[in-house]
């Protein structure tokens, strides 16, 4: 942390948190290049408090189209979300420049697990996993419905139609030279099967096992909102399907814990909106292809000296299973062995 960190986290939260006493710790929980997240336990008039504090990296004060949602426009998608119903914590209060410590807003803790092998084999979530499928349809049904006008994020959210996503997909994986015949035939599907008619809402961008948050009660709340875009809102359906988000479990398709029929009856339930297959079926083709290329990027990431973190390569070593996961959606069947 930076020097003077804390003592300028307790004179704020004196002067914005009702019934501050005083902090008693303050611990950073991650360490990627996005977002830091911190836990903080304070102590107040009614007892012990737990919070969550999020921040740009650094403290840095970034304008809202940097690398996805600015944290501003989190704080926005976080409060719009949890007045549709969405479970989100609650925001307390965001700092200012004059606080010191950058770019940050201070929200409730919440309790739960959130990483995904745990979610689909926990014993702990036995008893609620079958029900999470459709659980996530009745929050993405919810999470599409935010008016994009009344909440001012039709101003800051940028508009991704799926041949966008496509092309631009296409000109990352280009640009890599790496050939991999497999990616080229999923594009070509994809570029052949764009839903042309489909409607626009907020898209998450990346609601999938592993940015949900977990317990026996239930789902407690969608997290990482950084790739959150207008778009069509069957990206996150099928996103949710893809393969590499089942941890193992790919006889339950939707985040290795649920049925498609599960997820579509929650979501046309809570929508009113009739789900297409074959439309979702796109969408998770185009996740498999996404990551395949997402993971080609993450070795070349570590080639050129900008990370050179195991992490980056066990990641790019995926790049196969996607594009396997690609085979298995457009090229059904029992595979022949040449001898």
């Amino acid at each position: 942390m930076e020097k003077n960190f804390t003592d300028k986290l307790e004179t704020i939260l004196k002067k914005r948190f009702a019934g501050f006493r005083r902090l008693i710790s303050c611990d950073r929980l991650t360490a990627g290049a996005n977002k830091e997240t911190y836990r903080i336990v304070v102590e107040t008039d009614a007892g012990e408090r737990r919070l969550a504090m999020r921040r740009a990296p650094g403290g840095a004060f970034l304008p809202a189209r940097e690398g996805g949602a600015g944290l501003y426009t989190e704080v926005n998608l976080l409060t719009s979300a949890r007045r549709c119903g969405v479970p989100e914590p609650e925001i307390y209060f965001t700092l200012e420049t004059e606080d010191g410590l950058g770019q940050a807003f201070l929200m409730e803790w919440l309790d739960g697990e959130t990483l995904g092998a745990r979610i689909v084999r926990s014993e702990t979530l036995a008893a609620i996993r079958p029900r999470l499928a459709y659980e996530c349809g009745q929050i993405l049904a919810r999470i599409h419905s935010i008016d994009l006008g009344e909440t001012g994020l039709a101003k800051v959210l940028d508009t991704m139609s799926p041949e966008r996503l496509v092309d631009q997909t296409w000109d990352f994986y280009k640009a890599l030279k790496t050939p991999q015949p497999m990616i080229d035939y999923a594009a070509r599907w994809l570029k052949e099967h764009l839903p042309h008619n489909a409607r626009s809402a907020l898209t998450h961008g990346d609601f999938r096992n592993g940015n949900i948050m977990v317990s026996p009660k239930g789902i407690v709340a969608v997290l990482d909102w950084e790739l959150s875009h207008i778009g069509d809102p069957m990206r996150d359906l099928g996103w949710l399907c893809t393969n590499s988000w089942r941890f193992g479990k790919s006889d339950l398709p939707v985040g290795g814990f649920g049925h498609y029929e599960d997820l579509f009856h929650g979501y046309e339930e809570a929508s009113g909106q009739k789900v297409d297959p074959e439309h979702v079926k796109f969408w998770e083709v185009f996740g498999s292809f996404w990551w395949a290329m997402g993971c080609l990027r993450m070795v070349d990431i570590y080639r050129s000296g900008g990370d050179k973190s195991l992490e980056r390569l066990g990641i790019g070593r995926r790049s196969s299973e996607c594009q396997v996961d690609c085979v298995n959606l457009l090229i059904p069947g029992p595979v022949e062995l040449v001898a």
